[in-house]
């Protein structure tokens, strides 16, 4: 049965009334990814976040979160790292009952898009080969290669564990001796986007993931920061592995 957000939230334990009521005027308290309102009406079956971190109120599915994390250049893709360096999993919002699970790596000086899922199964979808989920990518290369060398990188080179080539490249810009280029790709291969570059004699110095699949790199998400996939978000990630989502939101009335 339907009651009033105060009401349902304070009755699960996580603060008075008043207190749950300064948080939705403050903008902190969000309900399906939307911002929840002062006396709306709900099942406690919804996907309540405060301050983006997740708020268990009754028995829900936990295997469906889902969030972007703008990787930093000095962070890790470990739990842990027997050189003390900080990994990614220091920056995520605490679970209960469930843990993180990264879709993919990018490695120590990569920056940019990293998704965190806690369904294990769709981690490993969005990963496998057989998929071919495109990667995006901004690459600032030092020099200016000519249209001959960056047509190889579409017809593809020899490295060492095999032939490999960017399904897509276009230039970005640069000034001076550094050239910008917007390239993509449908494997992740370890450090990929740099072997393909050093192939043809070019060295990456800024390596930034901007898209996996359907999902973008916000702009508005600042390094060393996450934000909750929507509802729809998470959709579109299980239809991009072929798997069927339990994602089932209530839609308030």
């Amino acid at each position: 049965m339907a009651a009033r957000i105060q009401k349902i939230l304070a009755n699960a334990g996580h603060g008075s009334r008043r207190q749950i009521e300064a948080w939705i005027r403050e903008g902190r308290l969000t309900i399906n990814g939307r911002l929840a309102v002062i006396g709306e009406r709900v099942a406690g079956t919804e996907y309540f976040l405060l301050d983006k971190r997740p708020l268990i109120v009754s028995n829900q599915n936990l295997i469906e979160q889902c969030i972007a994390y703008n990787k930093p250049d000095n962070e890790i893709t470990s739990r842990s790292d027997p050189r003390g360096r900080r990994t990614v999993f220091q920056s995520l919002p605490h679970l209960s009952g469930a843990r993180w699970i990264a879709v993919g790596r990018l490695d120590f000086s990569t920056m940019g898009l990293l998704l965190f899922t806690t369904d294990g199964i769709l981690a490993n979808t969005l990963m496998h080969p057989s998929n071919q989920i495109e990667r995006r990518y901004a690459v600032r290369v030092h020099g200016a290669p000519s249209e001959l060398e960056l047509n190889r990188l579409l017809a593809g080179v020899a490295l060492e564990d095999g032939i490999a080539n960017f399904d897509s490249l276009s230039s970005a810009g640069g000034t001076g001796s550094n050239r910008w280029f917007t390239v993509s790709l449908q494997s992740g291969r370890n450090r990929e986007v740099r072997r393909i570059w050093e192939a043809i004699g070019y060295k990456v110095s800024r390596l930034i993931r901007i898209g996996f699949g359907p999902i973008n790199l916000s702009k508005k998400l600042r390094r060393g920061q996450y934000e909750v996939l929507t509802q729809d978000q998470t959709k579109l990630l299980y239809q991009a592995a072929g798997i069927k989502s339990k994602v089932n939101y209530q839609k308030n009335k």
